[in-house]
């Protein structure tokens, strides 16, 4: 059982919760429209270069020798990284990485603290907890200004605010903003985004970050982005914090090389990210002047063992797998409950909580058609539909026998002596009284919890057996 697992967002669980976003119509036709458009961009760009699926396969290689090496390469980076002026500290849950950020703001004497977008620290409740100890975290990524602004939750991994459209992010800024936009027109809105930004970027003493990579053999941090307000973030203040999960690594330049290529092509569609931004240590004269790296483990260690599942944590967070779900584009990323939505969250959360007892966690897994999609977009190969049937059987497994572990069980020994089985086809072909109609739409408990979503086929009069026992003797 995990010690402090991922932040749940306070969401019930996923059945519930999908079933009341799916009742908001505006909600589906922003999810619908964002979500096509940027899925559509990613295959006309995927399909310029002619060796994508080799560099697939080479980005699922590297990730697995990471994986595979995790100690040795935790090590080169924290010896690259202390040898370039930096400074590493290892937290092992969410609790201790908190306390080391809030730690270094004090010392800093600060009690604001300009932030890059970062899922790692979404994770941890970073904000919450800066909050807590009297330091307000601002967000400087649109989308996670537009959410913080709102007083809301993110709902994608690249996206943060996709449920929201023009007319809602303007009425955000106007109740939040010192200077309105004038209109909802996109460029007003950046505009007006940019004016509020710009004297915090120009007072900050600290930056927090997460990072998309790090190079082991030199101790670099890489962060990409669109906009150029992380840039601002990792520049200009006295002292810099990132946030990293342990799985974030690459051994080499080269095989950074790799992921520069597949990230923007499966996140925002683009041939290159506009802003790479990529720093080694503390540079005198050149840019914050103190640099901590904070090695997240939170759950990874846990999830490193499991064999099938372990491969969730080659993911590099482009999103694609979001863009390209018929679960996810119907219900949104809130109905996840956790700061990971979508496929890719269905099988991360779970395994960094480690504890099927949770509703919360246990639920996630069958949050998905198994439809595959999501396997095929992935940049690294993870196949989120096997690992969600691992998952599911540890769901099963850890409900213990249960109303419908006794039902499966009463099929089994049905279905395991062909006169047994003929003998119950007969029994159910009497249900079709019950339904002139040729569907049940009610049934008792426990037939409801299949009924309350969809209908029952009645049996056929005649079984198949039957009528081959008929026709052909």
């Amino acid at each position: 059982m995990g010690s402090n697992p991922v932040i749940w967002l306070g969401s019930p669980v996923f059945p519930k919760a999908a079933r009341a976003a799916l009742a908001d119509t505006q909600l589906r036709r922003n999810l619908r429209k964002a979500t096509h458009t940027i899925r559509d961009k990613r295959a006309r760009v995927v399909s310029e270069l002619p060796d994508w699926e080799a560099l697939r396969q080479a980005g699922a290689a590297i990730k697995d020798d990471v994986l595979s090496n995790l100690d040795t390469y935790l090590e080169r980076i924290e010896a690259a990284v202390t040898a370039r002026g930096g400074v590493v500290h290892w937290a092992r849950d969410a609790r201790e990485a908190n306390e080391i950020v809030l730690r270094l703001a004090r010392e800093a004497g600060t009690d604001e603290v300009v932030k890059v977008k970062s899922m790692a620290t979404a994770e941890i409740g970073l904000n919450e907890a800066l909050e807590a100890g009297g330091i307000r975290a601002v967000e400087t990524d649109l989308a996670e200004l537009i959410v913080q602004l709102g007083n809301d939750r993110p709902s994608h991994i690249l996206v943060p605010a996709i449920h929201r459209n023009r007319s809602e992010i303007r009425e955000i800024f106007r109740r939040e903003m010192t200077e309105q936009p004038v209109s909802d027109e996109p460029r007003e809105l950046a505009e007006a985004a940019r004016r509020h930004l710009r004297r915090k970027f120009l007072s900050a003493r600290v930056a927090v970050s997460g990072a998309n990579f790090g190079v082991a053999d030199t101790g670099s941090i890489v962060v990409v982005e669109s906009e150029g307000n992380g840039r601002m973030c990792l520049t200009l203040p006295e002292v810099l914090i990132t946030v990293m999960g342990i799985e974030k690594l690459v051994p080499t330049w080269q095989d950074l090389e790799v992921f520069l290529q597949l990230l923007p092509r499966s996140s925002t569609a683009e041939r290159m990210n506009p802003y790479t931004s990529v720093w080694t240590g503390v540079t005198p004269g050149d840019g914050p002047q103190q640099f901590h790296l904070v090695l997240l483990d939170n759950g990874r260690t846990e999830a490193l063992a499991d064999r099938v599942g372990r491969q969730a944590l080659r993911c590099i967070r482009c999103s694609a797998c979001l863009n390209v779900c018929p679960v996810y584009e119907r219900t949104g990323g809130k109905a996840y409950g956790s700061v990971y939505p979508g496929p890719i969250g269905a099988i991360l959360s779970p395994q960094l909580v480690n504890d099927m007892h949770d509703k919360q966690a246990a639920s996630l897994p069958y949050a998905s058609s198994l439809c595959g999609a999501c396997y095929e977009v992935c940049p690294v190969r993870i196949n989120i539909p096997e690992v969600l049937v691992h998952l599911r059987a540890e769901a099963v497994e850890a409900k213990g026998r249960t109303p419908e572990s006794v039902g499966m069980a009463a099929l089994g020994w049905i279905f395991a002596d062909a006169r047994r089985y003929e003998n119950a086809q007969k029994v159910g072909s009497l249900a079709r009284h019950l339904a002139p109609s040729g569907r049940i739409s009610s049934l008792p408990w426990p037939g409801s919890k299949w009924t309350s979503t969809r209908d029952v086929p009645t049996p056929p009069a005649e079984s198949f057996r039957m009528w081959w026992r008929r026709n052909r003797g």
